[in-house]
C-alpha cells in the first residue's frame, strides 16, 4: 500500500474536524424526543410571564456553563464549587425554571435529553421572548460529571476587564474579538448588582456625568447588591440600545464601555447601534458558535436525571 500524500493527511485532519463539529445536530432528538422544544418553549412562556428578568438570567446561566469546561451543564450542580466560583456566587439564577422544564422533559422522554441541552434551549427562548432572535439551537449535549470552581475564576470575564482581558478570554474560547462584541450584546436585557459596577460609577473617567449621578443614586461607593438595569434604555427588551449607550459613554460595567472607548472594536459597535438587524443576526451566529464550545457527545458524561447532581 503507497504511503499517505500530504493531501492525504490533509483530507484526514478536514473529516475529523467536519465530525467534530456535525456532532450536534437540531434535529437530535426528532425520533427519540419530537415534544422537547414544545415543552421547553410552554415553559419558558410561563416562566417569562411569572418574570419578565428570568429570560436574561437563563442567557447568562448558559453563557456561565459554557465558559467553564464547554456547554455540559457543570454550573447547574450542586458539588464542585462551580456555583460558588466569584462570578457566580449569589448572582447566577434560574435553576428552579431548568429544574421545572426538566421535569416536564422527563415525563415525556425518560432519561434522554441532556440538562446541557435543556439549558441551551432556553437561553434560545429567553431571547426570543424578550423581543430577540430566534435560532436553531444544534443539540446533542451530555452533561458532565464533574464542576469547576477554578475554571469558573479563571475564565469568566469579569466587569472589571479591559479590552485586551475581554479578547483573550474569548479566544481561549475559540471566539474571535467580532463574536465576543456581538455576545456582549446580551446585556441589553438584565439587570446587575451594584457591586460589580461601583469602581466605573465612582472612579472612571470615560462615563456619562448624569448616568453616573443617576446610578449613585441606589449604589452607596462601598458596594451593595442593590439591583440596576445593565441597559438603561430599555431593560426588558432585547435590542440594539445597549450599543447605543455605549456612544453615549453609558456602558454600565467597565468591561462594558471597554467595547467603545477608542480601540478596535469601536466600529463595530457603531455597526450594531445604527443597524439593529445585524446585530441579531450576528448575534444568533456567535450563540450557536458557543454552544459548541467543547460539548460531550456520544458515550462521554452522562444524562442527568436530576439537573443538580451526578447520577448515583
Amino acid at each position: 500500500m503507497a504511503a499517505p500524500t500530504f493531501l492525504h493527511c490533509l483530507l484526514a485532519i478536514w473529516l475529523l474536524s467536519c465530525a467534530a463539529h456535525a456532532q450536534l445536530s437540531t434535529t437530535f432528538y426528532s425520533a427519540s424526543c419530537p415534544s422537547l422544544e414544545a415543552i421547553v418553549r410552554t415553559g419558558m412562556n410561563k416562566a417569562v410571564r411569572n418574570e419578565r428578568r428570568i429570560g436574561a438570567s437563563l442567557l447568562r446561566l448558559f453563557f456561565h456553563d459554557c465558559f467553564v469546561q464547554g456547554c455540559d451543564g457543570s454550573v447547574l450542580l450542586d458539588a464542585g464549587g462551580e456555583k460558588q466560583a466569584a462570578p457566580n456566587n449569589g448572582s447566577i439564577r434560574g435553576f428552579g425554571v431548568v429544574d421545572a422544564i426538566k421535569a416536564g422533559v422527563e415525563a415525556a422522554c425518560p432519561g434522554v435529553v441532556s440538562c446541557a441541552d435543556i439549558l441551551a434551549l432556553t437561553a434560545r427562548d429567553g431571547t426570543f421572548l424578550l423581543g430577540g432572535p430566534t435560532w436553531r439551537v444544534p443539540l446533542g449535549r451530555r452533561d458532565s460529571t464533574t464542576a469547576s470552581r477554578a475554571l469558573a475564576n479563571a475564565n469568566l470575564p469579569p466587569p472589571t476587564a479591559d479590552l485586551s482581558t475581554l479578547i483573550s478570554l474569548f479566544r481561549r474560547q475559540g471566539l474571535s474579538p467580532a463574536e465576543m462584541t456581538a455576545l456582549s450584546g446580551a446585556h441589553t436585557i438584565g439587570l446587575a448588582q451594584c457591586l460589580n459596577f461601583n469602581g466605573r460609577i465612582y472612579n472612571d473617567a470615560n462615563i456619562d456625568p448624569s448616568f453616573a449621578a443617576l446610578r449613585r443614586q441606589t449604589c452607596p461607593s462601598s458596594g451593595n447588591r442593590n439591583l440596576a438595569p445593565i441597559d438603561v434604555q430599555t431593560p426588558g427588551a432585547f435590542d440594539a440600545a445597549y450599543y447605543r449607550n455605549l456612544l453615549a459613554k453609558r456602558g454600565l460595567f467597565h468591561s462594558d464601555q471597554a467595547l467603545f472607548n477608542g480601540g478596535s472594536e469601536d466600529a463595530l459597535v457603531r455597526q450594531y447601534s445604527a443597524s439593529p438587524a445585524l446585530f441579531r443576526s450576528d448575534f444568533a451566529k456567535a450563540m450557536i458558535k458557543m454552544g459548541n464550545i467543547h460539548p460531550l457527545t456520544g458515550s462521554a458524561g452522562e444524562i442527568r436525571a436530576n439537573c443538580h447532581v451526578v447520577n448515583s
